[in-house]
């Protein structure tokens, strides 16, 4: 299921630096939503392959995502920096449990 999650959000990462590049011509926004469409590519695999670090990554790249465009959301609360806000928030509790249940045997 981790896996899917990951694979999820990094096709919807892509989608929203599209469409932030799209809508404003804002080249940073494009290669941001490629980079953590990236980093979430990589953390998909990871998981998969039961390979170490994978949780992880999903809860770095879920709190870097949060950090990068909370300012941006809040400020001018629309609807592509919210949402990308809010699908790291999401990121980081679902992959931040899974963290803590890989840790505590849960």
């Amino acid at each position: 299921m981790a896996d899917h999650l990951a694979n999820t959000l990094a096709a919807v990462s892509v989608l929203g630096g599209t469409v932030g590049y799209v809508k404003s011509k804002s080249l940073p926004s494009l290669v941001a939503g490629v980079s953590f469409g990236a980093l979430y590519a990589v953390t998909g695999h990871l998981i998969r392959t039961n390979a170490d670090y994978g949780v992880e990554l999903g809860v770095g790249t879920s709190v870097l995502l949060m950090g990068a465009t909370g300012p941006r959301a809040f400020k001018t609360m629309k609807r592509v920096p919210l949402g990308m806000f809010t699908m790291g928030a999401l990121g980081a509790g679902y992959f931040g449990k899974k963290l803590y249940q890989q840790q505590y045997g849960v």
